[in-house]
């Protein structure tokens, strides 16, 4: 095998030697589109297959796109054959969707219940046949309540008993249903959800009704018991019911308080108070209109009115007018037998009368609207109450100085709310809040002063640090005005006493430099040959520069002087 493989390769090694750089291109692309249709094949084959939701068709397109359009609600992708049937991903994900399909009424009518379980059984005898049924229908029941989100776990007995000959004496098929909510789930205080299960149950099993489903959670206690449930449901309604209304107040409060906080600033407007009376029962009105009859419409631009109404139009009308003249007719009985008119209209029989009588039906036809409305909720009444603050202002002198009492706090004057702007602005909540007199609507806008003493206080405690920096700052200033005069007036008398210094020495140097010169004239006038050392010699030609020096350059001579002095 090992000789076979090698030669194998010598002989591929050798051909490839010999082929061209096209034709290893081409082999390459053989082998690559090989490749990746290997790999495609592997990846559709073992790809998962679509499980239907229901097994039968959804002809109906408007039931067909609710189905569709719920199931993509809760994330998952959907795909509809050309007959109808709407398939999902997996079958955990199938029975998810039948349970939601089935709580909210979403399967079509006329649909066969045994579609959605739809499980093929192989049996011998009838009885085996049902045992296999039953078995199906409650494994699948539970396999579907437990693929709800909100349950850890459920068990479920469905026991169907034999059918007898006649229905009086038929047992009726029951259920029971154990479930094991998930910590934090509220599936036991959810009456929709519940009814959800219940539908599932009803729908699964063939003559299966409500009051035989008894469904408990691991506690024991009956979760399908709504008529025990009507309490929860009534306080559950009451709480919706205070929401709406304490929302409704929010909206109302948060309106009017923007709008007063922007006239009047949100440290005025503080107290806002309102109560809404709402009647969240729900009622239908019946009402019925009668309005004109429009003849001739309004013509389109006209800055008039130019239609013609009447209120109503004549359908019929029919008059008769009856006429009699001469003595009454007083019918009498048979011959010998007295009549029976009475003794008083027997005696006016022979009188002569008149009458006339007219008779007019005028049926005319209205223009009618039938009205019905439900109206739920509505509002009974509204109360607001504002208060709104004054202004504060700092009295001034005639200067335009701030006035401060003796305690060193700042005088402040008050002053109210005009009554034209509290009118002005009860007017502004009435439009907001929709005010209607005749429900009893009220609404108050006071000018109550609120009490601002903290606010005060911290103003004045921080006008008196402010006076007190201000004065620190002041006395700092003038401390340093004098310290620096003061450094001034030290220069300048140094500087003079220096400066006198300077002059002296100078003075003394210069009658030194004179007693040298006389001494050394009267030297030579005597012819005495003066000896001078090296240093004098040095010392005589640096004040000869030095004095050359001073006459070019005063400052700089003054400055090394300076110099010399502050080094001795």
């Amino acid at each position: 095998m090992g000789e076979f493989l090698k030669k194998l390769s010598e002989q591929f090694r050798m051909l490839w030697g010999r082929w061209t750089l096209i034709q290893k291109l081409i082999l390459g692309g053989i082998v690559a589109v090989s490749v990746i249709a290997i790999v495609v094949m592997v990846s559709v084959s073992s790809g998962p297959g679509m499980i239907p939701v229901i097994d039968t068709p959804v002809v109906n397109e408007e039931q067909r796109a609710a189905i569709v359009t719920r199931i993509n609600a809760e994330g998952v992708k959907t795909q509809v054959s050309a007959s109808g049937v709407v398939y999902v991903q997996d079958e955990a994900t199938a029975r998810r969707m039948r349970t939601i399909l089935i709580r909210e009424d979403l399967v079509p009518r006329g649909t066969d219940p045994w579609a959605l379980f739809d499980r093929d059984r192989w049996t011998i005898t009838d009885f085996e046949r049902n045992v296999n049924l039953r078995r199906a229908i409650t494994t699948m029941v539970t396999d579907h309540i437990r693929s709800l989100s909100e349950i850890d776990d459920a068990n479920v007995v469905i026991e169907m008993p034999e059918r007898t000959l006649f229905t009086s004496d038929q047992n009726p098929v029951t259920a029971s249903v154990i479930i094991m909510p998930r910590p934090g789930s509220d599936i036991t205080t959810d009456r929709k959800k519940i009814e959800g299960i219940q539908k599932l149950l009803m729908f699964a099993v063939e003559g299966l009704k409500p009051e035989n489903i008894v469904i408990t959670d691991q506690n024991g206690i009956v979760l399908n018991d709504f008529a025990g449930m009507a309490e929860i449901d009534r306080l559950a309604r009451i709480e919706k019911e205070i929401k709406i209304v304490r929302d409704t107040e929010a909206k109302y409060r948060a309106d009017i308080l923007r709008a007063l906080q922007v006239n009047f600033s949100s440290d005025r407007v503080r107290d806002l108070n309102i109560k809404i009376d709402m009647d969240m029962s729900k009622k239908a009105v019946e009402s019925q209109k009668i309005t004109p009859i429009i003849l001739k419409e309004r013509t389109p631009g006209l800055s008039y009115d130019d239609s013609e109404r009447t209120p109503s139009l004549t359908l019929s009308e029919t008059t008769s007018t009856t006429t009699w003249k001469g003595t009454g007719f007083n019918p009498e009985g048979p011959a010998g037998v007295e009549g029976q008119t009475p003794p008083a209209y027997r005696d006016m029989s022979n009188l002569y009368g008149e009458v006339t009588q007219q008779t007019r039906t005028h049926n005319e036809e209205f223009n009618r609207e039938e009205i019905t409305e439900e109206r739920s909720p509505t509002i009974d009444r509204i109360s607001v109450s504002v208060n709104i603050d004054g202004t504060w202002a700092r009295k001034r002198d005639e200067k335009g100085k701030v006035v401060y009492l003796p305690d060193g706090r700042v005088e402040r004057e008050y002053t109210p709310v005009s009554p034209e702007e509290l009118a002005k602005t009860q007017a502004l909540i009435e439009g907001a809040v929709g005010f209607n007199a005749a429900r009893g609507d009220i609404v108050r806008v006071q000018n109550i002063q609120i009490d601002r003493s903290a606010q005060f206080a911290a103003e004045d405690a921080a006008l008196i640090r402010q006076r007190q920096i201000q004065m620190t700052i002041i006395a700092s200033l003038i401390g340093l005005a004098l310290l620096m005069i003061g450094f001034v007036l030290f220069q300048i008398i140094r500087r003079t006493q220096e400066a006198a210094r300077r002059r002296r020495e100078e003075e003394l140097a210069r009658q030194h430099q004179l007693m040298r010169e006389e001494a050394l004239l009267r030297a030579e006038s005597e012819g005495q040959q003066v000896a001078m050392s090296v240093e004098e010699q040095a010392r005589m030609e640096l004040q000869e520069k030095a004095i050359n020096l001073a006459k070019e350059h005063p400052a700089d001579v003054a400055q090394l002087i300076r110099t010399w002095i502050m080094e001795d």
